[in-house]
């Protein structure tokens, strides 16, 4: 994955495309440091890594850090609210403005919650 990405952001910053272009990587949960059943790491809802780069945000910064056990985020967290409001900023939109209805009730994907990370905006 690491070669992988880093050509896909070489790529993109040679044909002039990353200033413009956002890349988010991530995955489903955080893994723990450990595993209670002995196979593999278990799912970890407390502490998790995504990156982005390109579009608007700023380059060679690590933002937020977990306990020196690596299990729960203790500095700079962001909810997923808070990720999908700064997504959503960095792709012209405002998510207090961005519903669906359903249900005969209009629905926002960062519910009543999220704030634009506005400390890794370039």
């Amino acid at each position: 994955m690491d070669q992988a990405a880093a050509a896909l952001i070489r790529d993109l910053k040679r044909r002039g495309l990353l200033d413009e272009t956002l890349v988010v990587w991530g995955g489903e949960f955080g893994r723990t440091p450990v595993s209670e059943s002995g196979t593999g790491r278990d799912h970890n809802p407390y502490g998790y890594t995504m990156w982005m780069a390109g579009g608007g945000i700023k380059g060679g910064l690590a933002y937020g850090a977990t306990d020196e056990f690596g299990f729960k985020a203790v500095e700079n967290r962001v909810s997923v609210h808070d990720l999908h409001a700064t997504i959503l900023h960095q792709l012209g939109i405002d998510h207090t403005k961005l519903t669906y209805r359903y249900a005969g009730r209009d629905f926002r994907l960062t519910d009543v919650h999220g704030e634009v990370v506005k400390s890794i905006l370039a």
